[in-house]
């Protein structure tokens, strides 16, 4: 039986041929390819329409550009971080048309730093053997990434959009395929309260969920709506466990909460120093690549020398580069840490792991389609194999780009083929469908805590229990909160931390980003396989 948030019934009702769900790269690189192809569009975006993660991102997008770099070398480097989860032919797909969708990218007006000679600047990061990293603004290439596409989105009169608006559950029709949204629109207007789109194909593009922890680098709209929806749909949600914790995320504190300023693996490409206070290059001897090994490794080793050490943080050394470099690289860095009382130009940055990526997400194949017809799923909310258990640095967005060409590609084939037809929705099964109580508000700081305190770095079978005993217990079906934005967030994010704890407690083995303490070697005889909800199905 699909299950759906409590939720008043829809107000008012509007209809379009594909509804994008998410307004980062991946959902607005859909939405302006489906309109090329003749299609209407509908976005749908929790906050302002440049207001998710995409801009926040500060490292880059890979791709084999530069001299001597091969699609092949970017496979290898992408495969080694995976830790033998990657999808080989999801891999080999983003590496080889990587090249040209930013090339494509650039065409929309994405603006790259480039040499005297015109060359986009290539850098390196950590997982990478060759500089191929492209950026903007020095660490500023998300925010330029989503102005770009914001621009193009705006110039196209044909294209709707709807913001403010926290998407709650899918509608089908009588066959099982997805035939829209419902939605609760914040604000006054002709559009507010909940209401539902009517589509022939529904796309989420929706992001991440890096608030189910206490701290993360992901803003506060990252509350895993998509994958809530997609579970509560019967959609398959795979690899859950494999949450990427960001090695180097500005100290705030041992009791802060909420998005976290990066400072981006690029400073480390660049030559930074992790030390200890005592000065100490901890990761000289860990890894090949010291400072610049996958971010599973340097994480566990930062958070090893804490335990070691009974300390809070590690530092990141990056005095050597001066003050120009600091100006002129990494802008933005330097204005969040000397807005918090840092300078790193003059001293060592205090930094430690903070959640940062899902890895995991909605199951799809490599046209982006998930196990339910007609909905679609690309970027953060998707899980298309090519981060297997750990996400190589900056191919986030190369793949929010690439796979969301491949969604309008394929909606745009179906449409010419003439298999893209108005959807009606089975209201039988819609009222069928199990509410699901919702949580007080208060919760989300609940489910917060308990998470980062069992699940997050370090995971133990004791720990896991603890926590899911302790999400069970806030879930109290006798006593539910009434519907609001703030209640429908806390719900999504209490069944999303169910099912991650559910995973990573299955999960008896430390592979990628994923570490129990309790079984601290990868175990490929019995676990090189992929964990997928709804559990036991």
């Amino acid at each position: 039986m699909s299950h759906r948030l409590t939720a008043p019934a829809p107000g008012w009702t509007t209809s379009t041929d594909v509804v994008v769900v998410g307004s980062g790269v991946a959902g607005l690189t859909v939405a302006l390819n489906v309109r090329k192809a003749g299609l209407r569009a509908m976005v749908v975006t929790k906050s302002m329409l440049d207001d998710g993660s995409t801009r926040w991102a500060q490292g880059g997008i890979a791709a084999a550009l530069g001299e001597g770099d091969t699609p092949e070398q970017h496979l290898q480097d992408t495969l080694v971080a995976g830790a033998g989860l990657c999808d080989e032919d999801a891999v080999r797909t983003l590496v080889t048309e990587g090249p040209d969708a930013v090339r494509r990218l650039i065409e929309v007006g994405a603006e790259f730093d480039l040499d005297e000679d015109g060359e986009i600047v290539l850098t390196r990061e950590g997982g990478h053997h060759r500089r191929r990293i492209a950026h903007a603004g020095g660490d500023a290439t998300g925010a330029e990434i989503e102005r770009a596409l914001v621009a193009a989105v705006e110039a196209d009169p044909g294209l709707e959009l709807i913001e403010h608006a926290l998407v709650l559950d899918l509608l089908t029709d009588a066959g099982g395929h997805a035939s829209g949204v419902t939605l609760h629109v914040m604000g006054e207007g002709q559009r507010d309260g909940v209401g539902a789109i009517l589509a022939r194909a529904v796309v989420l593009a929706s992001g991440g969920m890096g608030q189910v922890f206490s701290a993360t680098t992901n803003p506060a709209v990252s509350t895993g709506d998509g994958v809530g929806l997609a579970l509560r749909a019967g959609a398959e949600v795979t690899d859950l466990e494999f949450v990427q914790f960001h090695p180097t995320v500005l100290f705030l504190g041992a009791d802060a909460q909420g998005q976290q300023p990066l400072v981006s693996e690029a400073v480390r490409g660049e030559g930074a120093h992790l030390v200890d206070a005592d000065g100490v290059r901890f990761m000289l001897g860990q890894h090949e690549l010291a400072e610049l090994a996958p971010r599973d490794i340097v994480a566990k080793a930062i958070t090893r020398r804490m335990l070691a050490q009974d300390t809070e943080h590690m530092y990141l050394d990056g005095r050597h580069f001066g003050a120009r470099m600091w100006e002129h690289r990494f802008p933005t860095i330097l204005a969040a840490c000397r807005t918090h009382g840092i300078d790193p130009v003059t001293e060592p940055i205090p930094v430690a792991p903070a959640a940062h990526y899902a890895s995991g997400g909605i199951r799809t194949d490599l046209h982006g389609r998930t196990t339910v017809p007609g909905l679609y799923a690309c970027g953060e909310v998707a899980c298309t194999g090519v981060h297997g258990a750990n996400r190589l640095a900056s191919n986030s967005l190369l793949e929010g780009l690439v796979f969301a060409e491949r969604i309008a590609a394929d909606l745009a084939g179906l449409a010419e083929a003439g298999r893209l037809p108005a959807r009606t929705v089975n209201t039988d099964a819609a009222h069928a469908a199990a509410p699901v109580p919702l949580l007080p508000a208060e919760s989300r700081g609940a489910i917060q805590h308990l998470m980062s305190t069992g699940a997050s770095v370090i995971r133990s079978a004791e720990s896991l229990s603890a926590t899911a005993k302790g999400l069970a217990a806030l879930a109290d079906p006798a006593h539910p909160a009434p519907p609001s934005v703030e209640t429908w967030e806390a719900t999504n994010l209490h069944q999303v931390a169910t099912a991650l704890t559910a995973a990573a407690a299955l999960r008896e083995e430390t592979r990628g980003c994923h570490w129990r303490e309790d079984f601290p070697d990868r175990d490929d005889t019995h676990w090189q396989h992929h964990i997928t909800h709804p559990l036991g199905d």
